[in-house]
């Protein structure tokens, strides 16, 4: 009997996943750009290209076996630098 592997992502919901992380990164990125002005251009530049990068392996980092967790705790880090999470959106409210 095969055995599954319950942190294993399929390959067909891969681009989905990648998909759904890339739009959150690309929110904190967006988060960051807003509050330029409170950091300095080398913390900036630095959060930047690391956003970028995670962006660029989103999808090679989503096949990979506990993807879920790896991705969980880049967005907490983010988070800890953007706020994002603290953040609402009035539009979105009711």
């Amino acid at each position: 009997m095969a055995r599954v592997s319950p942190l294993r992502v399929s390959s067909a919901s891969v681009p989905v996943l990648s998909e759904f992380y890339r739009k959150e990164f690309i929110r904190h990125r967006e988060c960051l750009a807003r509050q330029r002005e409170y950091f300095s251009e080398r913390a900036i530049t630095d959060a930047d290209a690391a956003l970028a990068r995670v962006i660029g392996q989103l999808e090679e980092i989503c096949e990979q076996e506990g993807a879920d967790q790896l991705i969980g705790r880049l967005l907490r880090q983010f988070n800890a630098v953007t706020g994002l999470s603290g953040w609402s959106d009035p539009k979105q409210l009711n």
